[in-house]
């Protein structure tokens, strides 16, 4: 049986620690054949982001485009996209992927603080893909930003309030937070996916890993929920394993295990037992 083929909209991150390098590498970890439409190169390391250039529209379409006609595509991850011309592109992209499901990380700020989405492309992001998106996965700053809402909201009604925006379901990460717990909501009942504890030092790439392991479960034929959980586990495993000698900064989440020498989490061969 052909493996799920997973896409990846995303930029690239010339450390290899976020981006399509780490969307990559979960796809690969959950025995899915990745690709990618890259909406722009970033020069970054685990200290800084020193370039932002942005692809051409056309050329994103076409990346998606080409895919389509000759692979196809079982489920699409939407990661750093930057300014509005970009979400406008990856609209339009998406009337090419049929009914697969879309999984959308509202990447807005790198690990080291870097600004990756213009404020003039939120409103963008929020009326165009978020509401086409089968899951959006964003964390508790981004989904401030999303639905406009402040500090005094909870955690449940943030995301609710995310939820309401339009996609089929939203989880609000909670990887910086003091008890590292999701709040999973598809309409029905709010349901808390809790972790491990956070550790400062690698998680450059935590919320990539998160929302690709994502898509790859909705492409194994999984619910929403349990798609959710099973990317949470895989997250908070890669960031326990996190390299943390790699770089100054804040090291690569290690999904694979590298230092322990084997893969960790629910594989595509889990997921097909």
């Amino acid at each position: 049986m052909a493996p799920p083929r997973l896409l990846s909209i995303a930029g690239s991150d010339s450390g290899g620690g976020a981006g399509i390098q780490a969307d990559l590498k979960a796809f690969s970890h959950c025995g899915a054949h990745g690709m990618t439409a890259i909406t722009a190169i970033t020069a970054q390391n685990t200290v800084a982001v020193c370039g932002v250039h942005a692809l051409p529209p056309e050329v994103i379409i076409e990346q998606v485009r080409a895919v389509t006609q000759d692979i196809g595509v079982d489920a699409v991850k939407i990661g750093m996209l930057g300014s509005v011309e970009t979400i406008q592109a990856v609209e339009r992209a998406l009337d090419l992927v049929g009914d697969a499901p879309v999984v959308l990380d509202p990447v807005m700020v790198a690990e080291s603080g870097a600004r990756l989405l213009d404020e003039e492309a939120v409103e963008a992001l929020r009326t165009r893909l978020v509401p086409r998106a089968t899951v959006v996965t964003p964390n508790v700053s981004e989904a401030r930003v999303l639905t406009g809402e402040g500090e005094e909201l909870t955690g449940e009604e943030l995301v609710r309030a995310v939820h309401a925006l339009g996609p089929r379901a939203a989880v609000v990460t909670g990887g910086h937070s003091e008890t590292a717990t999701d709040l999973f909501f598809d309409g029905g009942q709010v349901v808390a996916m809790p972790g491990g504890p956070y550790r400062d030092g690698a998680a450059h790439g935590s919320g990539c890993t998160h929302s690709s392991v994502l898509a790859a479960q909705l492409a194994l034929g999984f619910s929403t929920e349990e798609a959710a959980r099973r990317a949470k586990q895989v997250a908070s495993e890669a960031v326990r394993n996190g390299l943390r000698e790699i770089g100054a900064g804040a090291g690569p989440v290690d999904v694979f295990g590298l230092c322990e020498g084997q893969a960790t989490g629910p594989s595509r061969d889990d997921a097909l037992a």
